[in-house]
């Protein structure tokens, strides 16, 4: 499968994926993300509001904003507050916009690994024999996986960033980094089809780059909803969703076909 064959089957199953999931009574899955979103929202809330109290109390230790006394101090010290508690909000943003991707793929990685195996029985015809241990695996090799990559995708930010500084590279570097982002959220879903088949990780590196249409292409939506400004992690949790029974889909054709070639 060349690169383009590739690219188009990843983006193919997404249109199959979302008829797939609410004709086979799956879309109850969709519970999870709001679940996600709420966890979320509230950690979020108490992590921004921590930090600010413990900023403001920094602050007050060591100029005693608390005890200024002057004409407009009051007014003052609640424009300081105002502040810390705005660049840590915007700060919260800017880091999770970044690697809230990874956030989805190590905190949904169980519904992703029940979610690939559901949709692969309805496929295949075939009741997959549960096995706690197994799930367990997939669950954790879903988490490292997603660790991995984050990892080699922070190096490639890094190396693009560099390269950014060259002239005409500069201009390219956006579009490779979010293809670099769309390669490693796609890698992460079809994983799961893999580790079901006792694929061994470096098998699973070693096919993914032999096929990084097929893993751009799963890949390309989940990342481009993430480009979203503000809400952009929020609606990536629902398409994540539909990114895993897309990536079954055409990692379960890929693997048919492969073996009726053989």
């Amino acid at each position: 499968m060349n690169y383009r064959q590739g690219f188009q089957l990843g983006l193919k199953t997404y249109s199959k994926a979302t008829a797939f999931m609410f004709r086979n009574k799956l879309g109850w899955y969709f519970i999870f993300p709001v679940l996600f979103n709420i966890i979320l929202f509230a950690a979020g809330f108490w992590s921004v509001s921590s930090l600010s109290d413990g900023a403001i109390t920094s602050l007050n230790e060591w100029i005693n904003i608390e005890d200024w006394d002057f004409w407009g101090s009051g007014f003052l010290v609640a424009i300081i507050k105002g502040f810390i508690w705005i660049v840590l909000r915007l700060l919260f943003f800017i880091i999770y916009a970044y690697i809230g991707g990874y956030v989805i793929l190590i905190m949904l990685s169980p519904v992703f690994a029940f979610l690939s195996e559901k949709t692969e029985e309805i496929i295949s015809g075939k009741t997959l024999p549960f096995s706690f241990s197994q799930f367990m695996r997939d669950i954790l090799r879903g988490v490292l996986l997603a660790i991995r990559n984050l990892s080699v995708e922070l190096f490639f930010t890094a190396l693009l960033f560099i390269l950014s500084f060259i002239p005409i590279i500069g201009y390219l570097t956006p579009i490779v980094l979010f293809l670099v982002s769309a390669y490693f959220y796609g890698f992460s879903f079809l994983d799961y089809t893999f580790e079901r088949r006792r694929f061994k990780i470096d098998y699973s590196i070693r096919f993914m780059r032999s096929n990084k249409g097929l893993a751009i292409g799963n890949g390309f939506v989940f990342s481009l909803v993430l480009l979203i400004p503000y809400v952009g992690v929020m609606l990536a949790g629902f398409i994540s969703i539909v990114s895993v029974v897309a990536a079954t889909l055409a990692a379960y054709e890929v693997i048919e076909n492969n073996k009726a070639i053989a």
